[in-house]
């Protein structure tokens, strides 16, 4: 009936906003593969917020609380003392996801670049998913864990690359 009414009405059915979240969410690596219940479960503890362009979302060096999830938008990771310019983050994009494993400083200052919708997803949130179902709280940790071992690997391959260019570019030039 649906494709009948699409054809001959050009009636298209706007997806719910679950859906959307569904949709965004699936996508996130931390997330993919998610059953619709879970992925119901978890969109019922995100929190919407809009930020406006040029706002801080996260600040560099202050504790980390949680995750972020861009919905719409774009926002420029910058760092340092000369607010280098990392990254620019988009659509279903996120950040801060080490944040819901410990509380550390964050690494890097986040800023709308655009007026972005973003949903956070905070240390107290999973804990409180631990605590209703440890099945699917457990879930979420164990594909954190896995990102963040990935990450090391890939960073220590950087090092050891640096590493050896920096030895290469000591190295006594040959007479």
């Amino acid at each position: 009936m649906t494709d009948f009414r699409a054809r001959v009405f050009g009636y298209n059915r706007k997806a719910k906003p679950d859906e959307e979240l569904h949709a965004i969410l699936e996508k996130i690596p931390v997330f993919e593969g998610f059953s619709p219940r879970e992925l119901a479960a978890l969109g019922r503890v995100l929190h919407k917020r809009e930020y406006l362009p040029g706002e801080v979302i996260i600040r560099q060096d202050e504790p980390g609380l949680g995750m972020y999830i861009i919905q719409s938008g774009e926002a420029a990771v910058i760092s340092g003392r000369d607010d280098v310019q990392l990254s620019v983050l988009g659509d279903g994009d996120f950040f801060g996801e080490v944040s819901l494993l410990d509380e550390t400083p964050r690494s890097a200052t986040v800023v709308a670049r655009t007026h972005c919708l973003i949903f956070g997803f905070f240390q107290s949130d999973l804990f409180g998913l631990i605590e209703r179902d440890p099945r699917f709280g457990v879930k979420i940790v164990i594909r954190l864990a896995k990102i963040l071992g990935d990450r090391l690997r890939k960073a220590n391959v950087q090092v050891l690359a640096l590493t050896e260019r920096v030895h290469e570019l000591n190295a006594p030039a040959p007479r």
